[in-house]
């Protein structure tokens, strides 16, 4: 891992969701990669929360990884844990109580999208200095 990628994990519990925020928060401003801070904060919450609740079996844990490219100005973030299925947004709906977390990610960043991984999936989204127009993370 070099400076310009840190990267945490978080076992199965609630306290995980504000502690890997508070992480991001303070990689950012380590970078100086502030004038975006809150729709990359809420996006980390919100696939965070995901992860706990449809992603992370019992017993285990999901790694936050974010990474920043100074050249392009870019920073990436990535949710990695081994449970099954793919997300997807849903259709809006007014009434429902729960199920906007990826509407919110998919407004607030750049692009996101779903890689696989072994056992599981990455849930990931990039934002860059000016708004959409990001490029996925490599690798």
């Amino acid at each position: 891992m070099n400076e310009a990628t840190r990267e945490r994990f978080y076992r199965r519990e609630r306290q995980s969701v504000p502690a890997a925020r508070e992480f991001t928060r303070a990689a950012l401003a380590a970078w100086g990669k502030t004038a975006r801070a809150d729709d990359i904060l809420l996006c980390v919450s919100e696939l965070t929360t995901n992860a706990l609740l449809h992603g992370v079996p019992p017993g285990r844990g999901f790694l936050l990884r974010i990474t920043r490219d100074e050249a392009e100005g870019t920073v990436h973030v990535e949710v990695h844990d081994s449970g099954t299925g793919t997300p997807a947004v849903p259709r809006w709906s007014a009434t429902a109580e729960n199920g906007r977390g990826l509407i919110l990610v998919e407004a607030l960043a750049d692009t996101w999208g779903v890689g696989e991984r072994d056992p599981g999936k990455v849930v990931w989204c990039a934002f860059g200095p000016g708004g959409r127009g990001a490029r996925p993370p490599c690798g």
